[in-house]
């Protein structure tokens, strides 16, 4: 009796890890898990790890100006990612998945829910406008829950496709660290991005 409750207790606590078992040993990692002492680029919320190859762009929206978003560009592909708040015990990561299928739906693109290397996500074809022509693009929409966030990413380019360049951006995701803060967020808040420090420094 008493092995069952404990169980449903450690399940209770898996849960804003659940459908990426390794992520504090393979990342996104939480401030907490990460090697203090390798060369990121502080962007507040988040830090990345340089690499050869890596272009680093801020998303602002206009009327604030506030920094809503990373945008990297590896290996042919796009990576724009998003750290959130989230409740303590439980994770965004489902919730958001069946947002986006609706809003996707909505727009009259396709979506189809599918395991990949960093556990449930949704791979897109979202309706888009070429010159003339009405056409489509492939996206991949990814997600992780961590200790009191959640980073969410999607892939454009070569890694919404092609296997080795998949790999190469899925490392990239896995690298970066999340910096949660301990101040009080309500869940779904974006944590607040900033200004690069300059590469290489601690």
């Amino acid at each position: 009796m008493s092995d069952d409750s404990t169980s449903e207790h450690e399940q209770i606590e898996e849960t804003p890890d659940a459908g990426l078992h390794d992520r504090a040993v393979d990342g996104p990692f939480d401030e907490s898990e990460a090697n203090p002492v390798r060369p990121y680029i502080d962007l507040g919320a988040i830090k990345i790890l340089p690499r050869e190859g890596l272009n680093l762009r801020l998303e602002v929206e206009e009327q604030t100006q506030r920094i809503v978003a990373v945008g990297l560009d590896y290996a042919d592909s796009t990576l724009q990612v998003q750290p959130f708040a989230a409740p303590r015990t439980s994770g965004l990561w489902e919730e958001t998945r069946a947002q986006i299928q609706e809003q996707i739906t909505q727009q009259g693109g396709r979506v189809q829910e599918r395991d990949g290397a960093l556990g449930a996500e949704l791979l897109a074809e979202i309706p888009a406008v070429a010159g003339d022509a009405a056409t489509t693009r492939l996206a991949r929409f990814v997600g992780v829950d961590g200790p009191r966030w959640f980073l969410r990413g999607v892939i454009g380019g070569a890694a919404a496709a092609d296997a080795e360049a998949a790999a190469a951006v899925e490392d990239l995701f896995r690298s970066i660290v999340v910096v949660r803060g301990g101040a009080p967020m309500p869940p779904r808040d974006l944590i607040p991005l900033r200004m690069p420090s300059a590469p290489g420094t601690a």
